[in-house]
Parts: structure tokens; C-alpha cells; sequence
């Protein structure tokens, strides 16, 4: 189904993907779970960052396999740069998938170099600080794509490179920085933190005392928070990024970032009442899956019988939801002949263009007045608008993805239409023509009328044009 005809069946496809999207998901979130049973001296750091990786972007194709021969790549240009180091480094005699490790702090100093000069000056990977809240840069294929990240994935890409080369690096769960520790101590291990210099990946391999670490984040941290943190523990701040970054979303309204996310945390660490609670109340924002919701708030209840307050309210809107969900009869047909849609002049499945904000969009629903609370008409200052509130107003899917609700005033036909790169188009249209969207069966129910006047309009702005031209 999917890799039918660019243009047509995107109905099939939506819905594919979304199952596809599911039943991924469902796997690799069992890799995990299986993955996190391991003995605490099972250090594969990169797996389970890959496992993010792999939840957060189900349908692309990201494997382990794939990601590590990446970085058996840049491993084989530190080593070229390497001998010209030292040509007799043992390192250089290393087979892959060994785990061998160095231990004079002469040869680890010269890999490091080595690394120093082939990640940021022949490679260019960089931190990422002019984007530095993005999702992008927390997965793993997407740093070695774009060659930039934040702390702590910038940590994992330096740490995996330096073990397989032999030098003992160990990651760091400092605040608001993650960092690497290189031990200086003879017998390769110290409780003292001042054995150790400290590693910033992410400031192109700098490396730090501990009072430059302070200087770092500008403030005085205790001892323990220089330690070493386990797979566990770096995945549970990796996650909490992720989380971080999807409760700021803002465009996708099916936030669906912040619900990988919380599933993700909520695999590692199942009794986390306050995170149940959100997920809770964040299926029961989008009308989702009501029957989890029961599930997730009895579950809370049996962890937390403090929470009773909230469970209940949730509880009982839950249960009137799905009651109202079996009373629906049908959904609404809105017919343009009818005399109170006089005033639509627009239909869905036509390319727009915002007059105001110059983005491209298509239509996929309208209401012959604003249908809008009072509170978003004012947020919105709709009352300046020439014709206010009291003019139709159109469901439309825009090009960077959001979706929105805009004044007939405010939009004109787009005299060059264009596909519309929204994930939803599919979920009501089928096919895309080359000038307009043809409505799927479930909106045509809706709007039996517009696809008539669809053809009238195509006929007159785009033949137009064309004949012009000619």
C-alpha cells in the first residue's frame, strides 16, 4: 500500500502507516523492556539509545546494525589519523567488536586526540546551541545525519568511539550538562573525583577539571553528582529531554512526541504516578483510547489512593464520554445549498493560500460563522477582522504541519497549488489531482455538495489561467 502511487490511495496509506506506526512500536518497546533486564555491568549505551531512537521514528528504517557501522567508519579515520600519531598505538591492532582497553594514560591521551581532530575539525560535528531544543538532536541517526546534537547525545557518539579504541571513558549524569569522566588514577578506577578529568562532547572534547565543571553550569554541585550513572539511568535523561521537549510542542496537535515519550519513561519506570496521571489526562484531551484511560487512573489508584480526587474526575468524564460515543447517530452533513452556507464561497479540498501569513493550505472543513469559544475569538482578536466573527470560517491543513482555523477574508486561491506535506491529509483526502484534493468517502458524507463545486472552481481559476498562458 505503501508505495502505491505518490499521489492517489492516501487514504489506504494514512491508515497503513498508522498501523504500521503501532505495531512497530509495539516490538521495539518489547526489544526495550528486554533490553533493560540485562545485568547493571552491561554497558551497551548506543543500544539503548537506538531503542529511543527506533519508538520515536517507527517508520524509518533505523537499525543498530546500520548506526554502528557509521561509527566503525569515523573509528577507522581516527585510526588513520592516529598513525600518524603513533604507528605503533595499540589501538591500531584492535579487531572489530573487541573490547579491549589501554591502560597508560599516554596512548588513551593520544586516541583522544586523535578523536578531537576527526569529529570537530575534519568531520565538523558540532553542539547543536542554535537549535538546541529539538527532538533531532537526541536521536542517534539523525547526529550522525545532521553531525550535531546536545550533551548527552553528543556523549554516547564520543563514548562509543573512545571504548572501541580502547580508552575506558564513563558517562556522567551532571546537571544541566551531561558530561564524560577520564580516569588519570594508575589503577583505572578512583572514588575520587579529582582523579578524573571530565569530558564536554558537546564543547568539541574539552576537557575539564572538576572546578571548570562548576564554571560550566555556573554553579557548586556535590561529589555525587560526578559519579558514573549506569544504561538506565542515561536513557532515563535521554527520555526526559524527550518528554521536556513534548510538553513545550506546539504545532502538533496529536502531540504525538510527548506520547512516545511518556510510553517510553513509562517502560522504565511503570509506577510513576504523576506521569500515569498525565498520560492519562493527555488520552483523555485527544478523545483516545477511553478504555486505557480506565485502565491507566485504576492502576494510579491502586499505587496512589491519594489521588482519588483527580482519578474520580477523570473517571467520570471517561465513562460519560464513551456513553456519549455509543448514543452518536451520524455525523453532520453540511450542504452549501442550504441557505444558511449563502456566504461559503470556498470548498474542501481546494489549495489556499493565507493572505496575511503567505502559507499554503487545504481545506477540510468549514462553518458559515466562527465557531470558536470567546475566549480563542479574543485571543485571536477575530473582532478586528473587517467582517469579524460573523463570516465563515475554514478547517485547514497547513504545509508546516499544524492545523488551523482561518477567516474566509483571509484566504485566496493559490494560483500555483501544491501538495500539502501535512501527516493528516490522508485521513480525509484520497487522491491529490494536481490542482485540488478529492475528498475520501467519510468527508464527501460530510460535504456532499463541495466536490461539484470543487470542479466549477478548478474550471474557472485553473483553466483559466492555463488557457492565459497559452
Amino acid at each position: 500500500i505503501l508505495n502505491m502511487e505518490g499521489r492517489k490511495a492516501l487514504t489506504w496509506k494514512y491508515y497503513a502507516k498508522k498501523i504500521l506506526y503501532y505495531l512497530r512500536q509495539q516490538k521495539i518497546l518489547n526489544n526495550l523492556k528486554a533490553f533493560l533486564q540485562q545485568p547493571d555491568d552491561y554497558e551497551s549505551y548506543l543500544e539503548g539509545a537506538v531503542y529511543i531512537d527506533q519508538y520515536c521514528n517507527p517508520l524509518s528504517d533505523i537499525s543498530l546494525k546500520d548506526i554502528q557501522a557509521q561509527i566503525d567508519s569515523i573509528v577507522e579515520l581516527v585510526c588513520k589519523t592516529l598513525r600518524g600519531i603513533n604507528s605503533r598505538h595499540p589501538s591500531l591492532a584492535f579487531k572489530a567488536g573487541e573490547s579491549s582497553m589501554i591502560m597508560e594514560i599516554e596512548l588513551q591521551s593520544q586516541v583522544l586526540d586523535a578523536m578531537n581532530y576527526v569529529l570537530y575539525d575534519q568531520l565538523k560535528f558540532k553542539g547543536n546551541r542554535m537549535d538546541y531544543y529539538n527532538a533531532l538532536n537526541l536521536y542517534m541517526h539523525q547526529v550522525l545525519i545532521r553531525r550535531t546534537g546536545i550533551p548527552i547525545s553528543m556523549s554516547l557518539l564520543y563514548l562509543t568511539v573512545a571504548r572501541q579504541l580502547g580508552v575506558p571513558l564513563e558517562p556522567v549524569n551532571f546537571p544541566s550538562h551531561f558530561l564524560l569522566r577520564w580516569c588519570q588514577g594508575a589503577e583505572g578506577a578512583s572514588l575520587d573525583i579529582f582523579d578524573y578529568i571530565y569530558i564536554d562532547a558537546f564543547g568539541k572534547g574539552k576537557q575539564l577539571t572538576v572546578k571548570e565543571c562548576e564554571y560550566l553550569i555556573g554553579q557548586h554541585v556535590t561529589a555525587a553528582l560526578y559519579g558514573v550513572v549506569n544504561v538506565k539511568k542515561v536513557l532515563q535523561r535521554m527520555v526526559g529531554n524527550l518528554l521536556s521537549l513534548g510538553k513545550r510542542e506546539g504545532i502538533d496537535q496529536s502531540y504525538q512526541l510527548l506520547r512516545d515519550s511518556l510510553d517510553l519513561y513509562l517502560a522504565m519506570y511503570p509506577d510513576q504516578v504523576q506521569l500515569l496521571l498525565l498520560q492519562a489526562r493527555l488520552y483523555f484531551h485527544l478523545g483516545i483510547w477511553p478504555e486505557k484511560v480506565l485502565d491507566i487512573l485504576q492502576h494510579i489508584q491502586t499505587l496512589d489512593p491519594g489521588q482519588h480526587g483527580a482519578v474520580g474526575y477523570l473517571v467520570q468524564h471517561t465513562l460519560e464520554h464513551i456513553e456519549r460515543k455509543k448514543e452518536e447517530v451520524g455525523v453532520e452533513v453540511k450542504l452549501r445549498s442550504h441557505e444558511k452556507h449563502r456566504d461559503v464561497c470556498y470548498s474542501i479540498g481546494l489549495i489556499m493560500k493565507h493572505k496575511r501569513y503567505g502559507y499554503n493550505c487545504v481545506i477540510y472543513g468549514w462553518d458559515p460563522t466562527c465557531m470558536m469559544g470567546h475566549e480563542w475569538i479574543r485571543n485571536m482578536n477575530v473582532h478586528s477582522l473587517p467582517h469579524g466573527h460573523h463570516q465563515p470560517f475554514y478547517n485547514v491543513l497547513v504545509e508546516d504541519g499544524s492545523c488551523r482555523y482561518a477567516a474566509q477574508e483571509n484566504l485566496e486561491y493559490n494560483v500555483e497549488p501544491q501538495e500539502i506535506s501535512h501527516p493528516d491529509v490522508g485521513r480525509y483526502f484520497s487522491e491529490f489531482t494536481g490542482t485540488h484534493y478529492i475528498p475520501n468517502a467519510e468527508l464527501e458524507i460530510r460535504y456532499p455538495e463541495d466536490l461539484e463545486s470543487v470542479y466549477e472552481t478548478v474550471q474557472n481559476i485553473y483553466s483559466a489561467k492555463k488557457e492565459d498562458a497559452e
